[in-house]
This record gives structure tokens, C-alpha cells and sequence, in this order.
């Protein structure tokens, strides 16, 4: 029998990788390695070939290089601490790679990189047996090396709605940053970062609307009610001065229950005197023309005559969530009853 893994027990399903013996007890023998039952993961260590390579695993499978002042950092770290959208790919499809912090001449590995950045003790959090970066400097990591300003804005905001960083907490950590690799590409994220983005999509059509199309900043998922009180939804962006709502609609709307459901939404808001547009998931093969949609929708709400019949005020009844600290004051059972909508969009 091999020797249990020291992550089962806090969370089942992930398995420390092993070296090959030559007697079988501590792990399979070289030939056994060789077999179908077994795949490697570097670092002459393997593990069976049954285990899902999740976000997770792959973590403790990068981990085992870590000695103690060493650590998990980046996407894979905010992933460990429960960051809902840090799923370790490019776009649902490549694996990206895991990086450690490692002080000594660790070599990188197939799954794994390595940066040799310096590393304050006290920014080394355990976790469940795992050695991660405190939260803030992982996503500061992801920000700096980002491909990109808009991936860095994803980085931050992602974070952000699992709660793991606020934006202020964040900016505090980068400005006491010197002149490190990517430190402007980090503030200028934090410029356009928000805490109530839902996906990282709506942060990308956050950015067709303000690059692209040239408009304002919007706001994120702020409910909108009817003068009297009544929730008439939740968009995902909005503009209250000028009274456009944007919706994206992704691919679990597909279909005719979800299409049925993003018409009575688009009707409640017209209902009131807003102006919808939608952005389906097919639109990012041909950004133009929805740039040319949201502006049209732009240039009708302008020209409403008619009184508004809602309001982003906030009425007594409701708890808002809109804020990092607003969501991290709730408790548990307030959490999961008003934050469960954003699971469901």
C-alpha cells in the first residue's frame, strides 16, 4: 500500500504525486510507471492515471518541489482559496501552467514555472497542507504578468468576486511595490477594476463598451427597482445617466428555455423605460456589429421622452452585495441567500 496522500483528508479526491520504487511500497515500481495505470507529472513523480488533473490537483502535483519558505502563487493559488473563475486555462481550453515561488535553482517543469521573485515569509499562507501567496500578492502576480491589460482587469476582478481581495486592499499591496516586472500594467488594472463583476466576460463587455464603443463606464449588476420598490432585475451593465442596461448571454443561454427567459428580462426593462442590448457569445466573432447595437441603443435611450419609472436607489428592504465588504459582512446563511443569484447567472 502506498502512503495516503496529506491532502485527502482536507480534501478528498487530490493525490500527492510519488517516486517510482523499486519494491512497491511507497509507490509503483518502474515498470509499473511505465503502464497505463500511472502518469507522470514531473520531477520523476507520478500519479494515477484515474486522477482528474483539476486546478486543484494540479497545484499539490506543482507543490512538490515547495521547501519552506517557498510557495504556490498566481491563478493557482486564488483557485486553491475557493476563486471561482480561476480555472488554470486559456479560455476553457489550454492548461496554463502552475507557478511556484522557489528561491533555489528549481528548474521548470512540464505543468509548472518557476519564479525566483523574492518572497517575505510572512506573504506565505498554509492552507489546507498547500503553501500558497497570501491572496493579495497572487493576484497581483496574475496582473503583472498578464497577457495583456484586459487579462489583468479579469485577474483583479475575479478575485474580487470570490471575495478574496477588495480593490483598496489591492491597490495598497501595488503601491508599495517598486519597479517590478509589469507593476504598471498592475495599476493601470486597478484603475478600471470593480468588485461586482460576475463573470469574466461581463468584464470583457465591460471593455467593448468603454474602448470600442466609447462610452461611459458602466456599473456592474446593480439592481434596478420601479419607483415604488419593486426589483425589476439585475443587468449586468449599466448606465443610470443614460439609461442603457447591457446582457450578456452566453452559451447556457443557447437554448429555447434560456432564450425565453432573456426576452422577458429585455421586455421588463423596456417596460420602464430602459433600453436593452444584448451580447450573445457569438458577437465575439464580430465585435463591430455589437459595437454598432450598443451605440444605436444609446442613442435611443438619449432620445426617450418619457419619465423614468425606475430607479438604482436602493430601497429599505434591500441588503446590498455590490462591495467585497459588504458580501464578506454578511453571514453565512445571508450568503447564500443573496448571493446564490450569482451562481445561477
Amino acid at each position: 500500500m502506498f502512503t495516503p496522500s496529506p491532502f485527502h483528508a482536507r480534501r478528498p479526491g487530490l493525490v500527492a504525486p510519488v517516486r517510482v520504487d523499486a519494491a512497491g511500497i511507497d509507490g509503483p515500481t518502474r515498470g509499473q510507471a511505465r503502464g497505463p495505470r500511472w502518469r507522470t507529472t514531473g520531477c520523476g513523480l507520478v500519479v494515477p492515471s484515474h486522477v482528474v488533473p483539476t486546478p486543484q490537483q494540479r497545484a499539490v502535483e506543482a507543490a512538490v518541489v515547495l521547501k519552506d519558505d517557498e510557495a504556490v502563487t498566481g491563478w493557482a493559488a486564488l483557485a486553491w482559496e475557493g476563486g471561482t473563475w480561476f480555472d488554470g486555462t486559456f479560455d476553457g481550453t489550454r492548461h496554463r501552467p502552475v507557478t511556484v515561488v522557489a528561491r533555489r535553482n528549481v528548474r521548470a517543469q512540464p505543468g509548472f514555472e518557476v519564479s525566483q521573485e523574492f518572497l517575505h515569509p510572512e506573504q506565505i499562507r498554509l492552507v489546507d497542507g498547500l503553501q500558497i501567496t497570501m491572496a493579495v500578492r497572487s493576484v497581483t502576480f496574475e496582473m503583472r504578468y498578464a497577457e495583456g491589460l484586459g487579462a489583468a482587469i479579469e485577474a483583479v476582478d475575479m478575485a474580487c468576486y470570490s471575495d478574496l481581495v477588495g480593490i483598496d486592499e489591492v491597490a495598497a499591496y501595488v503601491s508599495a511595490l517598486g519597479p517590478v516586472t509589469g507593476i504598471q500594467q498592475a495599476r493601470d488594472a486597478l484603475l478600471e477594476a470593480e468588485e461586482n463583476s460576475w463573470s469574466p466576460r461581463e468584464t470583457r463587455m465591460r471593455g467593448v463598451w468603454t474602448r470600442r464603443a466609447g462610452l461611459p463606464r458602466p456599473r456592474c449588476n446593480i439592481p434596478v427597482f420601479t419607483l415604488d420598490g419593486h426589483h425589476v432585475g439585475t443587468p449586468d451593465l449599466i448606465d443610470p445617466g443614460i439609461g442603457v442596461v447591457g446582457l450578456y448571454h452566453g452559451e447556457s443561454h443557447l437554448n429555447l428555455v434560456g432564450a425565453a427567459a432573456d426576452i422577458k428580462k429585455e421586455a421588463a426593462y423596456r417596460d420602464v423605460g430602459l433600453e436593452p442590448v444584448s451580447m450573445l457569445a457569438t458577437d465575439w466573432n464580430d465585435l463591430p456589429d455589437f459595437t454598432r447595437r450598443l451605440v444605436a441603443a444609446v442613442r435611443r435611450a438619449r432620445a426617450r421622452q418619457a419619465p423614468r419609472e425606475w430607479t438604482v436607489e436602493t430601497p429599505a428592504w434591500w441588503t446590498p452585495t455590490e462591495t467585497v465588504a459588504q458580501r464578506r459582512a454578511l453571514a453565512s446563511w445571508e450568503r447564500e441567500r443573496y448571493l446564490r443569484y450569482r451562481r445561477a447567472a
